[in-house]
Parts: structure tokens; C-alpha cells; sequence
């Protein structure tokens, strides 16, 4: 509890000072998405505003996120909400996994749980997709199914025999709000499935290799910018990268209710910076 008010009091605001007054201090930045460029139906201009200054600067950045597709998937979702470029800069958990699949598990037959809008994430390995669970040699989870997107105790029963099954998660995230409505996503199911002893592998934040897939970290001074506690400030901690919490974001209310210090305790995690938007 000591260390934890000593962390929390050493956690730097940045409200009034902006990303600015921190960012000579660091080579390569890896910056959300989904919470802290937008909220999954419109961008957020201040977050624009802080992507335009880093280019500027030619300072090197990721928009690194859990979506369970692959790059090119993203990319033409922010086009339609109204990003202009930055393209290049996009590197998803999709993607990280996708490479996975096809290098890995070469014709293994596997059961997907997951939208149909996730399909593109195994368009190459297609023909090794089954739709009887039986027949699988392991599960392939990219989020919920649309008749069932608020019952984990469907995915319980559905696995409850198949826990000899590896599931592959490509979306390692809880949950997510869009708009003001708050989402399951494919890490609740994978959690679901470690609860009734299931094995599982993760690709994205806060596992390690997402970094590294993405671009050279190598003797960089890296910052991870992010809203979530559990995958984007967990993974920096991981990697002993430094971090920025965005506050408004998927954590707003319980950092409202009860003491910082607390909040850090309860998902073990440790922050140097925070923002309640992303600014410049």
C-alpha cells in the first residue's frame, strides 16, 4: 500500500503541460487507438493534433492496436471515420497473428470463434476453417459471436468439453466501449476458456512479441500511450517502457470512484504519466 501511494504520487499529470513538454525525451511512441484516437465511431482532433506535431518532430510512432484483423482492415476503417494518413503507422494484433497461422500451424483444421467482419484475418489458411467444433485441432478466437455478444456462459458450455484444444486470442482486451456503450471482446472469451483450465495464447498487448513485430525497439527510449490498464500500460510495464494513461478512457469511472493508488493496486501497474485526453 506504501509503494503504491509512492507510485501514484510520482505519476506525473500532464493536463495543463501537454504531450509536448515530455515528448524530446523519447525516440518511439506506441499509441492506441481504439480510446485514445478515437472512440470507435469518430476520431478525436486533439489526438490528431498530437500525431501531426510528432511527424513534425520526425519522431517515430506506432498506432498499435488489439484488433483482431489484419492491418489493411483498420486502415480502411479509419478512412471512413476520417483519417487522412498515417497509414503505415498501423500495426494491429491481427496482424501479429495472422503471420502466426500461417507459419505455425500451417493446415491444422481450427473452430473460429468470432463476427463474421473478422474473417479476413484468415483468408489465407480459409480452407482449414470448420464449422463443427469436433472436428478442430484448435480454437481461433477474434471476439464474440453476433447472437451472443453479452453471455460468456455460452462460451463456457460451448468449450467445456475442448479444453484439451489451444485456443489462439488475437484480441487479448476485455472489454471496449464504442461510443457510450461498453463491449465484450475476445479476451473476456479467452479468459472464460482459462477459467475451465483452457490453454491460450495471446497476440497483442501487453504479450511481448507485439512490440517487436512491429517495429525495431532497439535501444530506443519508447513511451506507450494508451487507455487501458491491463493491456496498453501492463505491456509497457512488461517491457520497461515508460507510460501514459489517457483517464476518459475505458477506466474513467472506477479512477472517479476510488483513490489513483488504488486503482494502480488493483491491476498492478505502474504509470508515469496521465491525460484525460491526448493532447499536444
Amino acid at each position: 500500500m506504501r509503494f503504491l501511494s509512492y507510485i501514484s504520487n510520482m505519476t506525473k499529470n500532464l493536463d495543463n503541460l501537454g504531450l509536448k513538454s515530455i515528448a524530446d525525451d523519447y525516440d518511439l511512441f506506441f499509441i492506441d487507438l481504439w480510446g485514445v484516437i478515437h472512440n470507435g465511431i469518430s476520431l478525436y482532433k486533439h489526438s490528431i493534433e498530437v500525431l501531426d506535431n510528432l511527424s513534425t518532430a520526425k519522431k517515430d510512432f506506432i498506432l498499435l492496436t488489439n484488433a483482431p484483423r489484419p492491418n489493411e482492415n483498420v486502415v480502411d476503417f479509419l478512412k471512413k471515420i476520417g483519417l487522412k494518413k498515417y497509414f503505415d503507422n498501423v500495426f494491429t494484433s491481427g496482424e501479429a497473428a495472422q503471420k502466426y497461422l500461417s507459419s505455425e500451424l500451417g493446415k491444422r483444421k481450427f473452430f473460429h470463434i468470432g463476427p463474421p467482419r473478422d474473417f479476413d484475418l484468415f483468408k489465407n489458411i480459409k480452407k482449414n476453417n470448420v464449422l463443427n467444433i469436433e472436428d478442430a485441432d484448435y480454437l481461433l478466437c477474434t471476439g464474440l459471436f453476433d447472437d451472443y455478444e453479452n453471455d460468456l456462459n455460452y462460451y463456457k458450455n460451448l468449450l467445456s468439453n475442448h479444453i484439451s484444444k489451444k485456443m489462439i486470442c488475437t484480441n487479448p482486451d476485455l472489454i471496449v466501449d464504442r461510443g457510450e456503450e461498453r463491449e465484450y471482446c475476445a479476451g473476456s472469451v479467452a479468459k472464460s476458456f482459462e477459467e475451465i483450465k483452457g490453454r491460450v495464447v495471446y497476440f497483442g498487448k501487453p504479450h511481448p512479441p507485439v512490440y517487436s513485430m512491429s517495429t525495431n525497439v532497439k535501444n530506443k527510449k519508447v513511451l506507450c500511450i494508451g487507455d487501458n490498464l491491463n493491456t496498453d500500460i501492463k505491456g509497457a510495464n512488461i517491457q520497461s517502457f515508460d507510460s501514459l494513461l489517457i483517464t476518459n478512457g475505458i477506466h474513467r469511472k472506477e479512477i472517479l470512484e476510488i483513490e489513483f493508488s488504488q486503482v494502480l493496486k488493483k491491476y498492478e501497474v505502474n504509470v508515469n504519466y496521465t491525460q484525460k485526453i491526448l493532447k499536444w
